[in-house]
């Protein structure tokens, strides 16, 4: 295990009757990129505000780089450098100058301001567009300025929260890819809050799943995987004509294949513990069948965040 940036045990917010988020308890460790994912209403945004010290708990403990934020918010807010899903910046003032704006408000001298933004604008890819004003930046534009911002304190942690929110999808791709840069360079511990399963399995280390306030399971996905699906970690989809009785047996003899499933229309789905398709094709053709197609699926962070949710329950 690392050293913990975040440690929160048993927190707790309730809002009159309705509880937000329900005894959470987790750790992530410096420099990792952690995703927190879940439908919009889980409880995701609650828990980075107590995370920030811009909400109270109810109950419980959080730490962040080592501090309480409900007792020291402004300390946690010098170490910690928060992205919302929408920037907010002086349209009418320059994306160079508001980065020199937000320096200055941490108290960092104005020329050493300037050369930081510089470094920063160049860094996200907006070197070109610094001295154009921010009110005819595009939305991603906006959030690789965002991007700037939150690093122009050079803090500890960054946390964002829904980034790609109404990005276009090569716009995502270049933000994910800039993100991940910037935590692997600068050893930057990540926190991303999102709906959006592809993009969190892209860029994460780990994950937890959230719903209706509580975190249901936390890890990486390859762990999440073997809990859900025990030694079953690749499926064979085939496409089979002409097929004996006896090619259920050949394929459930191959070593690797733990389960058989003949479906409608000459389909098969053949579930493994490794990557047999291979030996699959061959007892498919020693039979006399014909393979028309053969592919290999992984579960992937799609079906483990189905799986769990069938049930909204921890498992």
């Amino acid at each position: 295990m690392g050293e913990p940036i975040i440690e929160l045990r048993q927190l707790t917010k309730k809002y009159g009757e309705f509880t937000a988020v329900d005894k959470l308890t987790l750790t992530i460790e410096r420099g990792e990129i952690f995703g927190l994912l879940g439908p919009n209403g889980a409880g995701k945004s609650t828990t980075i505000l107590m995370m920030l010290g811009l909400a109270e708990p109810t109950m419980g403990i959080v730490k962040v780089c080592g501090v309480d934020p409900t007792r020291h918010p402004l300390l946690v807010k010098r170490k910690v450098g928060y992205l919302p899903d929408d920037v907010g910046f002086y349209e009418d003032r320059s994306g160079l100058d508001n980065l020199i704006y937000s320096a200055m408000l941490n108290r960092i001298p104005r020329e050493e301001a300037r050369e930081r933004a510089l470094r920063l604008l160049e860094r996200v890819g907006l070197a070109d567009a610094a001295n154009k004003k921010t009110g005819a930046y595009s939305r991603g534009m906006r959030q690789r300025l965002g991007l700037a911002d939150v690093l122009i304190k050079r803090p500890e942690m960054i946390v964002l929260d829904e980034p790609t929110l109404g990005i276009d999808p090569e716009g995502v791709r270049e933000l994910l890819q800039l993100i991940r840069s910037l935590s692997r360079d600068e050893g930057i511990t990540v926190l991303l809050s999102s709906h959006h399963l592809h993009q969190v399995q892209q860029i994460c280390d780990r994950v937890g799943l959230f719903v209706k306030g509580k975190l249901i399971a936390v890890g990486d996905i390859p762990t999440l995987s073997r809990e859900l699906f025990e030694e079953e970690l690749i499926v064979v989809e085939a496409v089979v004509r002409s097929a004996s009785e006896r090619l259920s047996s050949k394929l459930g003899g191959v070593d690797g294949v733990l389960r058989v499933q003949k479906e409608t229309g000459g389909e098969w789905r053949i579930g493994c513990s490794r990557d047999v398709s291979a030996e699959l094709a061959r007892a498919i053709v020693e039979d006399g069948a014909a393979l028309q197609r053969l592919s290999i699926r992984e579960y992937g962070l799609d079906e483990i965040y189905h799986r769990y949710f069938e049930g909204g329950e921890s498992r």
